[in-house]
């Protein structure tokens, strides 16, 4: 997972993850992104950059088994652009958050429905962030939805 820093546009990154996305998608989700017209441009290796956002986007969907809203949000938060993917489905038991991220880590089935992973895709995500200089985390009450966070530097 070798990763080449550059400076590039974070915002039409996520812009063309929440397009892609749109093309596969179920009816029954809806997928909006909301960004600003200008944001600072990040340090970030652009297709890793788009492989993390696809992949919460695609984790969003797909533990939203009863469809809903996904939404995208970009903002600054001082140095650093951050990523917001809320959803509306199965939601992350507290006592999970850390360990989502771990290697082969997944929920109990019985918490999600049975819906299946590899167990690698927050850990994937996790580990190209942190190569960036970013980092991840959930927020969660367990039920009713998550919110997954991403950061990566503003370039200098």
């Amino acid at each position: 997972m070798q990763t080449t820093i550059e400076k590039c546009d974070g915002v039409e990154i996520a812009r063309s993850v929440v397009d892609t996305a749109r093309h596969y998608i179920p009816p029954n989700i809806e997928l909006t992104i909301k960004a600003p017209r200008k944001a600072p441009l990040v340090a970030a290796d652009p297709d890793k950059a788009r492989q993390v956002l696809t992949n919460l986007v695609d984790n969003a969907v797909k533990y939203s088994p009863d469809g809903g809203r996904v939404a995208v949000e970009v903002t600054v938060a001082g140095s650093q652009l951050r990523y917001a993917v809320r959803d509306e489905g199965l939601g992350v038991p507290p006592a999970e958050h850390r360990r989502i991220f771990e290697k082969f880590y997944r929920l109990d089935p019985n918490l999600t429905r049975g819906v299946g992973g590899t167990g690698l895709g927050l850990y994937i995500s996790r580990e190209l962030l942190q190569r960036m200089g970013g980092r991840i985390w959930v927020e969660s009450s367990g039920s009713g939805g998550s919110t997954f966070f991403a950061e990566l530097p503003v370039a200098t």
